[in-house]
């Protein structure tokens, strides 16, 4: 072989591995680069992409409300969620059992870049009430979960940090911590398991106001709908405080069923039966 043959036959076998090793030493050069909270918003904002575009959905939840001693209290009701383009969903819960709780409805608007709008029907005063942004860590209906918890959190409602991964179960977990801008949330932070996988979240660990490990929310039961969105079929809120505990399970998912508008107005609250 002359020279010039074997110089070819040593770009053609070099420089592949040559240009694969900078590739590959460019995407660790940027990993590095991205800071622990690049990360965790990047991770938020993945996590937001995978459940937009439902358009609508309905379902139906029974609520167990367990105190200390394990004594059980059940409550019935229906859930109605629009999406909203350029802002937040809302939402629409409606009480059907007990009988003392029939009727009772919570709507929820929530905003990108404003505070959330809520308000609460109940039908023995035939009277809307408003749940102000100073109310929202409030419980909802004596449950574990407050009316911030019932609104759809958006992206832009935290700032983030990436912590560590982790396994979680059958999975592996990116861990990330979140801090409500709303200085008046009812929690100082959050920190969140997220699957690597789905991006479903399997655990979240609520902070109180003084920093202390409050609550914690697990989810189970994960079913997939149209072939594209996640919704878990189990969610427990553990209070580590009180002992109690609230478990909502979810069935009957229905998606894009040509939900009105108008069904998600405090007008149309005062006749939700």
């Amino acid at each position: 072989m002359n020279g010039s043959g074997r110089m070819q036959r040593i770009i053609h076998t070099v420089v592949p591995g040559v240009l694969a090793l900078c590739c590959l030493l460019t995407a660790q050069a940027l990993a590095q680069v991205e800071t622990a909270e690049q990360k965790g918003l990047r991770i938020a904002l993945d996590a937001s992409a995978r459940i937009d575009g439902f358009g609508d959905f309905t379902a139906e939840m029974t609520m167990l409300l367990r105190d200390r001693k394990g004594r059980e209290t059940r409550r019935q009701m229906r859930l109605k969620v629009l999406e909203v383009d350029g802002d937040g969903d809302k939402s629409l819960f409606v009480f059907d059992q007990p009988r003392d709780v029939r009727g009772t409805a919570l709507l929820s608007h929530s905003h990108v870049n404003t505070d959330d709008d809520q308000w609460l029907y109940l039908p023995a005063l035939k009277r809307v009430k408003r749940i102000n942004s100073s109310s929202r860590s409030g419980a909802f209906m004596g449950s574990e979960f407050t009316y911030e918890d019932m609104s759809t959190p958006e992206v832009e409602e935290f700032s983030y940090r990436y912590l560590r991964d982790e396994p979680c179960g059958e999975f592996t977990c990116t861990v990330t911590e979140q801090v409500p801008l709303d200085e008046k949330s009812g929690y100082s932070r959050k920190v969140v398991w997220q699957d690597t996988v789905e991006l479903r979240t399997w655990k979240v660990e609520l902070f109180d106001r003084r920093n202390s490990h409050l609550k914690t929310l697990s989810f189970a039961d994960y079913g997939l709908y149209l072939d594209q969105f996640w919704r878990a079929g189990e969610m427990t809120m553990v209070n580590h405080l009180t002992g109690k505990s609230t478990v909502l399970q979810w069935t009957n998912f229905r998606f894009r069923t040509s939900i009105d508008g108008s069904e998600f107005t405090q007008t149309a609250l005062r006749r939700v039966r």
